[in-house]
């Protein structure tokens, strides 16, 4: 097999668990090759870069091998490799999100904190 369209090749590579989501996902520009956006019907061949963005995350991956059946997630891996430059960003952005949370989340406030903000607001509110 030479070229296999995009959509069922990121669905048998388990980006996406049906070929209807990998093809939303393509048609509203989170798939791109080489920066341009594609159609779903675009036939694809090995040694071709993918920028996908999935959530927050976005990484590129270079095709290895073609595959029409969708198999185990670890012969899944074995169809691409992501990029070293992909991997380091992810990691990147993932302490930089994680820097940015901390401290956000604090404790509850007991009984007694929650009657001092009570008193506190009513008492500058008045």
């Amino acid at each position: 097999m030479e070229k296999l369209r995009i959509d069922k090749w990121l669905w048998a590579a388990r980006f996406y668990k049906t070929r209807s989501l990998a093809k939303q996902a393509i048609e509203s520009g989170k798939v791109r090759i080489g920066g341009q956006r594609v159609k779903a019907s675009k036939e694809i061949h090995c040694g071709i870069i993918l920028s996908l963005r999935r959530g927050v995350d976005q990484c590129e991956v270079e095709i290895l091998r073609l595959s029409e059946q969708r198999r185990g997630a670890d012969i899944a891996q074995t169809l691409y490799r992501e990029t070293e430059a992909s991997i380091v960003q992810r990691a990147q952005r993932l302490e930089e999100r994680r820097a940015s949370h901390s401290g956000i989340r604090g404790e509850k406030p007991n009984k007694k904190q929650r009657r001092q903000i009570h008193r506190f607001i009513h008492a500058n509110n008045a």
